[in-house]
């Protein structure tokens, strides 16, 4: 049902030979930058500064919801003692 088609003579060979040639890739200049001790320094002091804010920030972000889960858990507490006491007073 579905043949292949095959042509009725082959490629023919190119016309030129392909012959390859080692080359070197052509190396761009690297531009070259000076950094200074002062930019160094800049860029350590604003990376301590904003880990530590960025810690501050986590930490009250902890302490937030531990006080949050503190609150719902008392206020859980203070519903389930109050529906005992109001069953033992009705006894």
């Amino acid at each position: 049902m579905f043949l292949p088609k095959h042509p009725g003579s082959p490629t023919p060979p190119p016309a030129y030979p392909h012959t390859v040639v080692d080359q070197v890739p052509a190396r761009r200049p690297v531009p070259q930058i000076s950094v200074s001790t002062g930019a160094v320094v800049a860029v350590l002091i604003g990376g301590v500064v904003l880990t530590a804010l960025l810690a501050a920030v986590a930490v009250t972000a902890v302490s937030v919801a531990a006080v949050a889960v503190t609150s719902v858990s008392v206020a859980v507490a203070a519903v389930v003692l109050r529906s005992l006491l109001r069953d033992q007073h009705r006894r």
